[in-house]
């Protein structure tokens, strides 16, 4: 049986990537600059989802109890709106409690507080499981007898279920057309690392070297290549990230956007930059070394 030499493949592919100093490096920062952009756009939809997530489940709307029910009747009705499927919670706010909120909204509270509570409606504060149901949540509401009018922010939910769609398709695109790019660079790094040995390639399968033993000391240069550009991009996003992060933060004194940190993300970005940095490199240097092979 046939010993493979490891160390040889792995001396060789190391010799290949170091012989194009220049071209080495620029493949290295090309490709890892398409995997930081990638990982931008990944990252930004991430923290997009996980805020627009969070401000999701405070989303509610209010439903106005009809004016000519006490607040022991309109309280009665808890149960039924409750029984909505995609009714998260319901909480009811009684015409004193409404008074107490409204007039606490005023600069000038003085001028309302001998206002009778009597004059509001009762109301329920209704928060929904899924936003994306809002609008059949609100018009099961609306069946409920004793419910006399609804108050909700629609435009602002669609918008909310809208940028996080757009976000989440940009990135994909993004994704896809960087691996593509990515695959070029090395598939042209391993070229040029090739164009000056097609001579020494020719004479090595004319005296019996196989197919094998010619392809992978240049697999292994791409695999270089590629480990080499997710390291180098996994550090230069994690810097990114971080002065961005440290800026937001300076800068939002109301806390309206939360920053993920890094370091829960980092794991799968690892694997996302590694998992693409190998495949594109061994396709990359299998598909250009095929090629020199045809002898």
């Amino acid at each position: 049986m046939r010993r493979i030499n490891i160390g040889y493949y792995i001396r060789e592919g190391f010799h290949g990537a170091g012989s194009h100093g220049f071209m080495t490096f620029a493949s290295i920062g090309i490709m890892a600059s398409c995997l930081v952009i990638m990982g931008s756009f990944v990252l930004l939809a991430i923290n997009l989802e996980r805020n627009l997530d969070a401000l999701m489940a405070e989303n509610e709307f209010l439903a106005y109890v009809d004016e000519t029910y006490s607040d022991e009747e309109g309280q009665a009705l808890e149960a039924q709106i409750n029984a909505i499927d995609n009714v998260a919670q319901c909480r009811y706010i009684s015409r004193e409690e409404a008074k107490e909120n409204f007039v606490g909204e005023l600069d000038n509270d003085s001028l309302y507080a001998d206002l009778p509570a009597s004059v509001l409606r009762g109301r329920f504060s209704i928060q929904v499981k899924d936003i994306s149901q809002l609008a059949d949540t609100i018009a099961q509401t609306r069946e409920i007898e004793g419910i006399a009018d609804v108050s909700a922010a629609l435009d602002v939910a669609n918008g909310f279920i809208t940028l996080r769609n757009v976000t989440v398709i940009i990135a994909l695109i993004m994704v896809v057309v960087l691996v593509v790019v990515s695959f070029f660079i090395i598939s042209n790094a391993i070229k040029l690392a090739t164009s000056g040995r097609e001579g020494e390639i020719a004479i090595m399968k004319m005296v019996g070297a196989t197919n094998a033993f010619v392809r992978w000391p240049f697999v292994v240069e791409g695999i270089l290549l590629g480990v080499g550009s997710a390291v180098l991009a996994t550090l230069v996003q994690w810097g990114i990230y971080e002065l961005l992060a440290k800026a937001v933060n300076v800068y939002s004194h109301v806390k309206l956007v939360y920053i993920i940190p890094f370091q829960e993300m980092l794991r799968t970005l690892v694997i996302t930059f590694g998992g693409i940095g190998l495949t594109v490199g061994i396709l990359g240097s299998l598909i250009t070394i095929n090629k020199f092979l045809k002898v």
